[in-house]
Order: structure tokens, then sequence, then C-alpha cells
């Protein structure tokens, strides 16, 4: 198991700078955001994927200083009621498969999508109960009539270039848990599975240990970043907490950097459900702490997990 960085916490320095920035503070790994909501701040795959020789660049950089990349990600909105906005995403991501094919990067990161109510929507809406019973209708219509029909035709074009799909299961979007992730897996291909990170998951309720348990082979990338749930603000206004993040005092959570939101013996138990999966790649560190500099943050994150990955390494060792 590799520790990782999502690489465009660093968007503010060249593409070299990061990686020897991130390589000296003891990551191996790196995962390089290509387009969508995390942006194009290193590589924009539109205007790359054609250009050997920008290809060729960045495969030198990474691997001159011995680092690998994890994944390529491009967060997006494919199902986006607004059709240009929609097209957008959906060519960030067309562009981020054919360039992780061209970098012997077997893995892509994105959002399942989320449609409108109708396709007469301008924005999308993530329906949250069942009652009234228009939720449902809603519901019915944005998996069968939109998502499954464009994963399905996803999976075969991933198929065709050796690529898999890391769908990161997140609020507002129609893939948000572990069922909806093992949902789209089912019905649109197996080289569709989860990039699994436990900070979405832990304001929802859900175990993320359990998660992993029942993810078992769909894990195909992780993200390591914590949560913290401000128990007064829960018991008042439950976790569907619509405050700005900037929000913290009155916010029932905040996205914190790991072991600020949960201790050690979480973490220890985090790694080793992975390694139970036989999951074996990349733990990706992604930064969204508002009470920590990016680098405060990294740097934290970078020696509380390497100590995690290194003893469970020992430990694997011994054992065998």
């Amino acid at each position: 198991m590799k520790l990782g960085i999502f690489l465009v916490l660093f968007g503010e320095r060249s593409l070299e700078e990061a990686l020897d920035y991130v390589k000296s503070a003891g990551v191996q790994a790196v995962e390089i955001g290509t387009g969508g909501y995390p942006g194009t701040r290193h590589v924009n795959a539109r205007e790359v994927v054609n250009d050997d020789a920008a290809i060729a660049r960045i495969r030198n950089a990474v691997e001159s200083r011995g680092l690998t990349i994890s994944a390529l990600s491009c967060h997006g909105n494919p199902l986006h009621p607004d059709k240009a906005a929609a097209a957008s995403y959906h060519e960030d991501f067309v562009a981020t498969v054919k360039l992780a094919k061209k970098l012997g990067v077997d893995t892509v990161i994105t959002f399942s999508g989320c449609p409108g109510e109708s396709p007469n929507s301008r924005y999308p809406s993530w329906v949250t109960c069942a009652w009234p019973p228009d939720y449902l209708e809603v519901l019915d219509w944005q998996w069968n009539e939109v998502a499954i029909p464009y994963w399905k035709e996803q999976s075969a074009f991933c198929r065709e270039y050796g690529v898999k799909v890391a769908i990161e299961s997140h609020p507002g979007f129609l893939v948000y848990n572990t069922e909806t992730a093992l949902r789209l897996r089912q019905e649109a291909g197996d080289n569709i599975g989860v990039n699994f990170d436990p900070s979405h998951l832990f304001w929802q309720g859900m175990d993320p240990i359990e998660c992993i348990k029942a993810l078992g082979p769909a894990v195909f990338h992780v993200h390591a970043k914590d949560t913290k749930l401000d128990r007064r603000n829960v018991a008042l206004n439950g976790v569907l907490d619509a405050k700005h993040y900037s929000d913290e005092l009155n916010r029932s959570w905040i996205f914190r950097t790991v072991g600020y939101g949960h201790d050690e013996e979480f973490w220890k138990d985090f790694v080793s459900t992975l390694r139970m999966i036989g999951y074996d790649g990349t733990i990706s560190i992604e930064h969204e702490d508002s009470l920590m500099s990016v680098n405060e943050g990294f740097r934290k994150a970078v020696e509380f997990l390497n100590g995690l990955i290194l003893r469970e390494k020992a430990g694997e060792m011994w054992w065998a």
C-alpha cells in the first residue's frame, strides 16, 4: 500500500515543483486532477490527450522522481440537466480516460452525477426522502432514464481503453452511499467501482469500516480525509447542513485532517480493513480542513498515515 496525495492541493505550484514538494514530504504516489470540479491546475486532459510531447513530459516528471500516478481525477456531473454543462463534464471524462491509457494509469475518478427532476430542469435535484410520492417518481426517472443508460455506455467505452472508473460516493449525487454505489456497479458494469472517501460517510451516520467490507472488490481507490461532528449542532439541527463550510462554529460537521475527527484506533482499523479486502493500492490524502493551512494539514496527514502504513507492513512481514 502506498501513501499518495491529491495533487490539486498544490495547484499554485508548477507540476514539477508540486512533485518535488510532495516527494520530499514522504509521498509515493500522486492523483492528478484533469478537469471537472478539481480543475486543470497541472494537467488539462482535453489539451494534452493528443500531444505526445506533453504526455511524455508528465510521465517523465512523475517517474524521474520515483513516484507513480495512482489515478486521474475529473470529478464532475455528466448528468447535469444543463446540456452544455453535462457535455463539458462528459468531454473532460472522455479525454481523461484516453489520457489515462496513454499514461499507463488504470483508474479514473469522478462522481456519478445527478440529473434534474425532469427533462425540463435547469439544476440538479438530489432526492433525500420518499414522501411525498413525487420524489420516488423523480428518483426512478433519474436512475432508469438517465444514469443507468449513461454509465452502461461509459462502462463499455472504458473497457475499450482498459480503464476502471472509481465513483466517489458524495451527497448531492445519485451515488452517495454503499447501496447506491453497488447498484450502479451492478447495473452498469464491474469496471465501475468506488473511490472510497470516509469523510462523506461519517457525517451521514455510516460506518466506513463496515462499508469497506460490503464494497470489497469494488474499492478501486481511496481518499484519506476526516470529518468532525459537532454533537450540539447535530442534536439541534441534524446532519443535513447547508451552512457554508467556513461557518465552522455553527455547522453540524466539518472536514478535518486525518486524526482530527477520528482517533488513531479508527485509522488503524481503516488501513487493516482495506488490507483484509485485498486492497493494496494508494491512500490518497485530500485536504479540505478549513482550520488548517494546506501545508500544515498535508504534513500532519503524511506523518500520521505513513506511521500507520509502515506499521501495517511490518506486521504483515512478521506474520508472513
